[in-house]
């Protein structure tokens, strides 16, 4: 067979059902594979760095292997950003690229979209990244890249195969039956055992959850542990939904916040699995910490690089977790601190409705409501996310919230188009009208594909956050006013359905249409029509 059907061969042994990219020149072969595959979608993006978002988000979602098929040198290069998001956030994408003809490479001739040190470039942003060196090597190289992004803590990887080689007939060894993950890493049994008896003995555990344990579907083997403990669950904001949100225990993604830093404070054990402290979920490392931590995580390089741990765990989040929930006593934590992290969590909730008003709090409701338990959130960086979108709107299943780990602006619409393509369920996503901007092209995917998403574009006209530090610290604001298009226009212009909206009445209706409808909406939201909204400043904004 072709390289190009070698690649698509073993992706298909990959369980891969969705390929997201652009045509190309150098790519053209395996293009032409995945145009005669029964199992695989091919998701036409019209950017390779959005194309690189919806892998991402299709991975989050779906918790299978993201994959972006791009060309070499200029769109390899486009693709890097979304990498970089996808290596912040641990999210498994596979980066098929292509490269010049084998002959021309690494000889500076000046040929088409020539990129000699492609290879550098790419192994910046992944932990992984092969240049195929002859074509017999094509399912080998792909099979071992795959692996390495799906082995402990997710990570990117990224292949090139230079076009002769995707065009070259050869026999390619490609597995018969489907190749499954890597092993999940089980904990050490005398680190678990120390665990158990810090635990046993714990009377104000507090168990800290991160993304981890999204990414190793651990949300039952945690439940079932805060259940056994009586623990209450902090989460990070890429760990809501390991924990259902209207679960009594579940204290949300609220650590930065003042009101639950006593919490974590009084607390006599932390469990933290699945997580690396970072700096907004813990007030920039001034959160203090219990003298007793167990840190369990799938790469132990993030243990204990921002808290000293007591005991280390290296292990899969769900296998330490199971191992955990199995060997612990039950028990129940000691009910007046229980009780005091539920008063400061309604506190904290409180303060938030103040802060965000009375129209923002009613849209959240309205969302929530109207959005079915298992629908997906997907969040850029904008000012209503940052209040309450990471945090008041409820989150009740894993897998179900997505946003730009990196808090870059940008990717949040791309990342709702993976999640919708790889799953099929209802997707919001939440923008502002500068971070949408970035990938405004890609409504045309969503309208090509046809895709059940709701699009609300919060529209300030312009970057609402930068203007909040630009006041506050510089007196002056300097290029953060924007001239925005008419939306709701350009998304009928693209072919979806589309209503601009003035008020929260308004918003509930066009909403409530929009998710019944079986297509995509956008709904061009006007910020000026509602209630102000109050933005503190970030606190590592503060103290400049």
């Amino acid at each position: 067979m072709t390289g190009g059907e070698a690649v698509v061969r073993t992706l298909e042994a990959l369980g891969v059902t969705h390929v997201f990219g652009i045509v190309s020149v150098h790519n053209l072969p395996i293009s032409d594979a995945l145009g005669r595959s029964d199992t695989i979608t091919v998701i036409r993006s019209r950017h390779e760095q959005q194309a690189a978002h919806a892998a991402d988000g299709y991975a989050r979602a779906t918790g299978r292997l993201g994959v972006v098929l791009t060309s070499t040198g200029p769109g390899a290069a486009n693709a890097v950003a979304g990498l970089f998001e996808a290596q912040y956030g641990s999210s498994p994408v596979l980066m098929i690229t292509g490269q010049t003809e084998s002959r021309f490479y690494g000889k500076g001739k000046g040929f088409l979209h020539e990129a000699e040190k492609q290879l550098d470039m790419l192994r910046s942003v992944t932990r992984r990244a092969e240049s195929v060196r002859r074509p017999e090597d094509i399912v080998g190289s792909l099979l071992a890249v795959a692996a390495d992004c799906r082995t402990g803590r997710p990570q990117p990887g990224a292949l090139e195969i230079p076009i002769d080689y995707q065009y070259a007939v050869a026999e390619h060894p490609v597995p018969e039956a489907a190749v499954a993950p890597a092993p999940r890493a089980v904990p050490d049994p005398d680190a678990l055992a120390q665990a158990v008896e810090l635990l046993d003995a714990a009377e104000r555990p507090l168990i800290w959850a991160g993304g981890g344990v999204v990414s190793a579907d651990a949300s039952t083997q945690l439940t079932e542990l805060a259940d056994k403990l009586g623990a209450p669950v902090v989460t990070t904001i890429e760990g809501r939904g390991a924990l259902a949100e209207d679960h009594p225990l579940c204290l949300g993604a609220r650590t930065e916040r003042g009101a639950l830093a006593p919490v974590v404070a009084d607390a006599d054990v932390v469990l933290a699995v699945g997580t690396r402290f970072q700096n907004y979920a813990t007030r920039m490392w001034q959160l203090r910490m219990p003298g007793k931590l167990i840190h369990l995580d799938a790469d132990p390089s993030v243990i204990g690089r921002n808290y000293p741990a007591t005991v280390s765990l290296v292990a899969d989040a769900r296998e330490g977790l199971a191992a955990l929930a199995a060997a612990v006593s039950p028990r129940g934590a000691d009910a007046a601190y229980v009780d005091s992290a539920r008063a400061a969590l309604a506190a904290d909730n409180e303060a938030l409705a103040g802060e965000i008003g009375p129209d923002h709090l009613q849209i959240c409701a309205t969302m929530r409501r109207l959005l079915p338990r298992d629908g997906i959130i997907a969040r850029d960086s904008t000012v209503p996310v940052y209040l309450w979108g990471n945090r008041l709107l409820p989150i009740l299943e894993p897998r179900t919230s997505l946003r730009p780990s990196s808090v870059s602006i940008g990717p949040g619409l791309s990342l709702g188009i993976g999640a919708c393509a790889g799953t099929g369920r209802r997707t919001v996503v939440m923008a502002g009208d500068g971070g949408f901007q970035l990938g405004i092209g890609e409504l045309a995917t969503v309208a090509e594909h046809n895709l059940p998403m709701v699009v609300c574009v919060f529209n300030d006209r312009g970057y609402g956050v930068l203007r909040v530090i630009q006041d506050a610290v510089m007196g002056k604001r300097a290029n953060v006013d924007l001239h925005t298009p008419d939306f709701a226009a350009v998304a009928r212009g693209m072919g979806l359905a589309a209503e601009r909206v003035a008020g929260v009445a308004e918003f509930e209706t066009a909403f409530g249409r929009a998710v019944e409808r079986d297509g995509p909406t956008l709904l061009d939201i006007d910020m000026e029509a509602l209630a102000p909204i109050s933005f503190p400043l970030p606190p590592h904004q503060r103290r400049r």
